[in-house]
């Protein structure tokens, strides 16, 4: 069976007896297509008959966005989909609602394949109903030139749509900020100007469903504000958040093939309020039920400013049902960073000069990130592990190799009286002072290469085939030459302050400037291929490590 990149799939039963058949047909879809699957709703639309059915509009109630949202948390199993429900045909009660375009609609992904849950009487591939069905398609949207078609009845469960409509009522996923109680099939209201706002990073369907709802109440204009600066920083895992701009190339592709007739505003969302504060045009805004409280503080700063309140309507969360313990229950950007831990995020470095017979990882992390005992784990794996601060303490031994320039550079004052070097002595000399901290870390830095060099051969004399190089200043002090892969280890900043300031006696403003003599977590991350975190408990953290010790194992050559 072929497999396509992309694919339409136009759904003409209706909604009340194709919801619970909805995942089947999902399942079947996924299995013809691997990325992008627009999803077009025409329900009542027959490709049987003589006349080439034409696109009509449908009239968005209550039922249509609950059954939009029952299909992108449907389209949650299949993570490889990108699923878009096509939004130009749907329209809200509105006096000023735009007439349906009779043009064509480019796609940014155009479908090579387009299916459909319309039956034919023996559920056989009927090709009048297929010709139907590209015709179709091809007058509503670009399509690739050598578009095929694919009736999916009877795979998606032969028999089980009953010939009389289930009229099963889906669960209310949409909630107006009104005391009146809606009913499936009350026409939603459509608006001229309204807004959205989120972080929106790895644009998932719980996203998809909040811009769905805000892309069917507006009708001229939708304002989407997108979290940046300060408001990441309380976010989990912030290291690995997609840039803002990456974020907001993908959110804009989205938004533009969904509803193209809407002028969108994406914009930096830079304090809690952003543009729904304080733009005298906007009527609505969408939030969540995490949000929702957020929405109405931005009503009350409105009305403090005379401005009139929005209309809120609430969204409810997508359950998560695959989520890991640690992990939060409903389908989140935060749940997605974490699965990334222990994955390879960029190709490794091909090291030519390194021995053949020996893969090594560069561990690193800021102060107080657990480094130290992320390779103690790796070591209990079967890796040999190379401590930089324990080679640190051997150059500076008197007769190692960097105590005597060490001296000569610094002065006999350094020393205690039995000759060893006083490293708080030393420390003290060139914390703060960039031009003695260069002349200390040109001579130790290279003398560590060095001696991690010997421990390398050390390894394979033990018969290692991974090295693990522990280093909190691996990349400052240019070491990622001799490692195939950088892996760091990275905790908030507060958390970090927290451990060192408990592990060392510190106070907090010794810890915070220690930590801000370092790299910062995200500059780290920018340069690594797996990143780890220590934050929750020690089985999470073992867990993490198996995980990318097993990846490991896959992709470092093998020896004979």
């Amino acid at each position: 069976m072929a497999v396509f990149r992309s694919g339409l799939l136009v759904l003409t039963t209706p909604l009340a007896s194709l919801a619970p058949r909805l995942a089947p047909i999902l399942t079947s879809a996924a299995r013809l297509v691997n990325h992008t699957l627009y999803v077009h709703l025409q329900p009542g639309m027959s490709l049987g008959g003589p006349a080439q059915p034409q696109s009509s509009v449908v009239q968005a109630t209550f039922e249509v966005l609950d059954f939009i949202t029952h299909l992108y948390a449907g389209a949650d199993v299949h993570r490889h989909l990108d699923v878009r429900v096509l939004l130009t045909n749907i329209g809200a009660k509105s006096a000023f609602l735009p007439p349906l375009s009779s043009s064509v609609q480019n796609l940014a992904h155009p479908p090579e394949v387009v299916l459909t849950d319309f039956q034919t009487l023996d559920g056989s591939q009927y090709n009048p109903v297929k010709q139907q069905l590209e015709r179709y398609a091809t007058s509503c949207y670009s399509c690739c030139p050598q578009l095929a078609s694919v009736l999916l009845y009877p795979d998606y469960g032969p028999g089980e749509l009953p010939t009389e409509p289930l009229d099963v009522l889906l669960p209310s996923t949409i909630r107006p900020a009104s005391p009146v109680a809606r009913s499936p099939k009350q026409p939603v209201r459509g608006y001229h100007r309204g807004a959205v706002g989120g972080t929106f990073d790895r644009l998932h369907n719980a996203h998809k469903v909040l811009l769905s709802v805000a892309c069917v109440l507006a009708q001229e204009q939708l304002v989407v504000g997108v979290a940046d600066k300060d408001l990441l920083k309380s976010k989990l895992l912030p290291e690995l958040l997609q840039p803002y701009t990456e974020r907001v190339e993908h959110l804009s592709e989205f938004l533009v093939d969904i509803k193209p007739s809407l002028t969108f505003d994406i914009i930096p969302l830079l304090d809690p309020y952003g543009p729904a504060g304080s733009n005298p045009s906007l009527e609505f805004l969408v939030v969540s039920e995490e949000t929702y409280r957020g929405g109405m503080a931005v009503n009350r700063f409105r009305l403090e400013n005379d401005l009139e309140e929005l209309a809120l309507y609430q969204i409810q969360l997508l359950k998560d049902q695959s989520h890991q313990d640690n992990e939060e229950d409903k389908v989140s950007s935060s749940s997605f960073r974490q699965r990334m831990l222990g994955n390879l995020l960029q190709p490794p470095y091909k090291r030519p000069e390194l021995p053949t017979q020996l893969y090594v990882i560069g561990l690193t992390g800021i102060s107080g990130s657990g480094k130290s005992s992320v390779a103690q784990r790796l070591k209990g794996l079967g890796a040999f592990i190379i401590d930089s601060d324990h080679l640190g303490h051997r150059a500076y031994a008197p007769g190692g190799p960097a105590y005597q320039p060490v001296v000569e550079a610094f002065g006999t004052d350094i020393l205690h009286k039995d000759g060893i070097i006083n490293r708080k002595v030393l420390g003290s000399r060139v914390f703060g002072n960039k031009k003695q901290l260069k002349i200390l870390t040109d001579i130790m830095w290279p003398v560590i290469a060095k001696l991690a060099r010997e421990e390398m051969d050390q390894a394979m004399a033990e018969g290692k085939h991974v090295c693990v190089i522990d280093a909190a200043m691996l990349l400052e002090a240019g070491w990622q030459n001799m490692v195939h892969e950088v892996w760091t280890v990275v905790i908030p900043e507060t958390e970090a302050i927290r451990r060192i300031v408990e592990r060392d006696g510190l106070s907090e403003a010794a810890a915070q400037s220690r930590l801000q003599s370092q790299m910062s977590g995200q500059q780290l991350v920018d340069q690594s291929h797996v990143v780890l975190s220590t934050l929750w408990e020690p089985h999470v953290t073992q867990r993490q490590v198996e995980k990318a010790w097993t990846l490991l194992q896959k992709r470092i050559p093998q020896t004979p």
